[in-house]
């Protein structure tokens, strides 16, 4: 285990998403974050709340103005008063005083939130509102604003920058991040007033489209065959195994057990810790993956050594299916779908398969329900065929 007291060991740590966590009591911990640019990394707490039976997070001082030596136990002392602080019940009393404070505290380990924070709310009016003076004017205001905000299709460093209008589903994912860190610190107002802050964070209905586009495992073999070095057992992974695109990009060395073939899978939608168990072929690929690689290295990762995100494998699956000569609008969670759409034609369990891909067996049945096989009935409409 690092011990991150020592200057030394912080400055052979790696950057990466999950920050280098010690343990400094029972649901008490303090962790480091090492800059991917150099200099002072980042600190983090995390202290486990017993009233709601979760870890809460809260992002500490770089103390990047304090001697090396000092950092370690600046950052103890903050993780240790913050634990305090949620034993006793006080931390939105002394620290969490506005709609961004909230924000914060509630993105601190949770990356892809905090870049939609950063985004839609820092830089937004709502972000100074006192959480006391917070009310359903305030919200529905930003979301006016957020649903006028067309969203980026490209992200190009140079040319003009690609927009389309925002999507119902994309508003959908924005405002849950919101409600989300407001609902951890403001009890929710009496509907149908102006305290009713939660009211204009409601999802809009069937936002959600259907993801119909499947590529055979033909097609997908031939992806493979398309995809850059750097991008092949990423890629591959996201073939064998019907996992979110994020999920597969946080996963760690330590992770995987090769002796057991047993996924951990840490960072996803459906929650964190959730252990599946993979085939042998897959355990091969991580293996593979794993070799040459420290415990708290990511499984998976780009050449410069930086994480898999959506902007970033974007590119190469879109370049690998058009060599391929693969329908139009192929993505990362083309992936997913025609890996669960395979498993479901299989004649797997529903609720199985909502296990291994951290999702609900009513969400399986609803969308791939219909391709469930079915003997009675394929034996029924099959001596219909004329």
């Amino acid at each position: 285990m690092t011990d991150l007291s020592k200057v030394s060991e912080r400055e052979k740590l790696k950057p990466r998403r999950e920050p280098h966590w010690q343990r400094l009591r029972p649901g008490c911990f303090v962790g480091y974050r090492a800059s991917p640019i150099g200099g002072a990394g980042t600190w983090v707490a995390r202290a486990y709340d017993e009233e709601q039976c979760r870890y809460r997070f809260q992002a500490l001082k770089s103390f990047g103005e304090e001697p090396a030596s000092a950092r370690f136990v600046l950052a103890k002392l903050a993780a240790e008063s913050f634990a305090e602080q949620i034993r006793s019940g006080s931390t939105r009393d002394e620290q969490t005083k506005t709609v961004e404070d909230a924000c914060r505290r509630f993105a601190a380990s949770r990356s892809e939130v905090a870049d939609r924070f950063r985004r839609y709310v820092y830089s937004d009016p709502i972000a100074k509102v006192p959480l006391a003076k917070l009310r359903r004017s305030h919200v529905l205001a930003w979301r006016h604003r957020l649903e006028s905000k067309p969203a980026l299709v490209s992200r190009r460093k140079v040319g003009d920058r690609v927009t389309r209008p925002r999507s119902p589903a994309t508003i959908n994912r924005d405002m849950a991040a919101l409600r989300a860190a407001l609902g951890a610190v403001l009890p929710l107002g009496s509907p149908n007033t102006e305290a009713a802050w939660q009211e204009p964070l409601k999802p809009l209905k069937n936002a959600v489209k259907k993801r119909t586009l499947y590529l055979s495992r033909t097609e997908r073999r031939a992806l493979l065959r398309n995809a850059g070095k750097e991008a092949v057992l990423f890629v591959r992974a996201l073939c064998q195994l019907p996992l979110r695109p994020g999920a597969v990009a946080g996963l760690i060395v330590d992770n995987f057990d090769k002796r057991t073939r047993e996924l951990t899978i840490m960072r996803d939608k459906a929650g964190s810790g959730r252990r599946i168990l993979v085939p042998q072929k897959t355990a091969t690929l991580f293996t593979q993956a794993a070799k040459g690689k420290a415990r708290s290295d990511l499984l998976f990762c780009r050449a410069n050594g930086r994480a898999w995100n959506k902007d970033s494998w974007k590119q190469p699956i879109a370049e690998a299916a058009r060599k391929a000569k693969l329908p139009t609008g192929v993505t990362a969670y083309t992936l997913r779908h025609s890996t669960i759409t395979d498993l479901v034609s299989a004649g797997l369990p529903l609720l199985t398969i909502a296990q291994i891909s951290g999702t609900s067996a009513h969400m399986i049945e609803k969308h791939y329900g219909h391709l469930v096989p079915h003997s009675a009935v394929d034996a029924a409409l099959g001596s219909l065929a004329l």
